[in-house]
């Protein structure tokens, strides 16, 4: 069985849905309201342990009740946890709210999030891994992660979120082998030339399903139709599908599983997708993929991340 390491952000998610979201002094109306853990990195490691990969997720938490909460429910899912607490900041919360046509606004304070580090893995962790996967955080974290992996020779994945451009990634990019991108993403990195010694870019196109850029060609795959409920989270299940995916069966499946795993999130409400491995293998049936010149690929698309 694989063993993959994430690295990230934790968070106590409170999702509300509201028929639409409203303009500036504007009001809406709230349909229903859900907790549930979140963060990228946490989604992550929960959707990988529902499709059978050994998982170890590096964090951090406040010493309060929703870092108790969020620590219940990792355990819950069988994922192994190195959660550090952070005894001066309370755990990251964020507000969720969704409207009926699947859009997001989210509101929240990055609170102990930032406080783990590299040391905090076991020792061998890194060495016995045959995956990282890194998240938006803090730049010379991330940085100091892949820097040890590439020692060890682990593979790193990075989807870095809507902060790319905001913080400097740039050395966390030139150590990685995959990185995860949604459109705007894709448009920064483009105008920053951030991806010259990426050797493979995955370009998440939200409905418009996901293409894979590596060794002179673009693999795509066009998804799954679903109706959205809640975009967020989606990019995050994409990520864990296509990590998975890519240890069955190569590319194509990557893209295949992700896609699958993304449209699952996409369809029900919260970032946390409590993956069902016959679902997702429902999904695979009638699956396309197309190979072509990178000349022919066509600008990209959006998938929900969530930091």
């Amino acid at each position: 069985m694989p063993r993959v390491i994430c690295a990230g952000h934790v968070n106590w998610d409170v999702t509300l849905r509201v028929d639409d979201l409203p303009p500036v002094d504007g009001e809406a109306t709230i349909s229903e309201q859900r907790q549930s853990g979140g963060g990228s990195a946490s989604n992550v490691a929960v959707v990988l342990a529902g499709l059978g990969v050994s998982t170890h997720l590096l964090g951090s938490v406040g010493d309060d009740e929703h870092g108790q909460l969020a620590r219940r429910e990792l355990e819950g899912v069988g994922t192994d946890t190195t959660l550090v607490e952070a005894p001066d900041a309370a755990t990251s919360v964020k507000y969720l709210v969704v409207a009926d046509d699947g859009e997001v606004m989210v509101f929240g304070n990055d609170g102990a999030n930032e406080t783990f580090g590299p040391g905090d893995l076991p020792d061998g962790a890194l060495a016995e891994a045959d995956h990282l996967h890194l998240t938006g955080q803090d730049p010379d974290t991330a940085a100091a992660f892949a820097r040890l992996a590439n020692d060890v020779g682990t593979p790193v994945s990075f989807d870095p979120g809507r902060r790319l451009g905001d913080r400097t990634y740039e050395e966390t990019l030139a150590s990685v082998d995959v990185v995860f991108l949604n459109e705007r993403e894709g448009r920064v990195a483009a105008s920053e030339d951030l991806l010259g010694d990426v050797a493979a870019v995955v370009v998440k196109r939200g409905a418009g399903g996901a293409e894979l850029r590596t060794g002179g060609k673009t693999v795509t795959h066009p998804g799954y139709p679903v109706d959205p409920v809640d975009t967020t989270g989606a990019g995050d299940a994409f990520a864990a599908g296509f990590i998975a995916g890519r240890f069955e069966g190569g590319d194509e499946r990557a893209l295949s599983v992700g896609n699958a795993c993304g449209a699952l999130a996409a369809a029900r409400t919260g970032a946390r997708l409590q993956v069902d491995r016959e679902a997702v293998e429902a999904l695979l049936d009638g699956e396309q993929t197309d190979s072509t010149d990178p000349s022919a690929a066509d600008g990209v698309g959006s998938s929900g991340s969530e930091d």
